[in-house]
């Protein structure tokens, strides 16, 4: 079981741009608005905003022993859209996480894994072979899984910003929304464990 220390639980995101909170000022980035959230409904939590805009998985892989050094009692593992724009082999994406999510294991902190989606101008085989790597690799590695860290939001001109990929305010606000039960229900057995 992960050492808890008293204090708040630090949640960490190693992410990209969509959390990092590209061109939005820092309170509306996605870390600082799932904090409030997660204060407003009487939890304990500090979430530093970690993420990095453009990181692959290769980054996020190579900056991890980093990350680990500020003792995590949870980590967000929001991965991957960089990879599909870019077209990297969905295979390395695979080892990428896969070896990320070992890490953790090994380290005992709990994670969650926010699943992401291909862009669907790559082809269909692309994107089949793409979105089956977070549902499986969940499972393999026993992790709750938020199944598209964008639901609600991709797509939708009115909650992105003219680049039709970073969510605006309103856009990350819906994100928190979305994938707040999920995170409240990671965060009560992480604190069930530890009693």
């Amino acid at each position: 079981m992960a050492q808890v220390t008293p204090g708040p639980l630090k949640i960490v995101v190693l992410g990209d741009s969509l959390s990092a909170g590209y061109k939005l000022p820092r309170d509306a980035a996605f870390t600082s608005q799932l904090e409030k959230a997660l204060r407003d409904k009487g939890y304990d939590v500090t979430v530093p905003n970690t993420a990095v805009s453009g990181e692959t998985t290769s980054g996020g892989l190579s900056r991890l022993d980093w990350i680990l050094a500020d003792k995590p009692g949870l980590m967000i593992v929001e991965l991957g859209a960089n990879d599909g724009l870019r077209g990297i082999d969905p295979a390395r994406t695979r080892e990428n996480l896969d070896k990320i999510l070992t890490k953790l294991k090994d380290r005992n902190v709990p994670v969650l894994l926010a699943g992401m989606m291909a862009p669907r101008n790559l082809g269909s085989d692309y994107g089949r072979v793409f979105d089956a790597i977070y549902p499986e690799l969940a499972k393999k590695h026993g992790v709750p899984l938020y199944p598209f860290f964008l639901e609600g939001v991709a797509m939708d001109p009115r909650l992105n910003q003219e680049d039709g990929m970073h969510p605006t305010t309103e856009g990350v606000a819906v994100i928190v929304k979305n994938i707040l039960p999920t995170v409240m229900a990671v965060v009560d057995k992480i604190k069930a464990g530890a009693r």
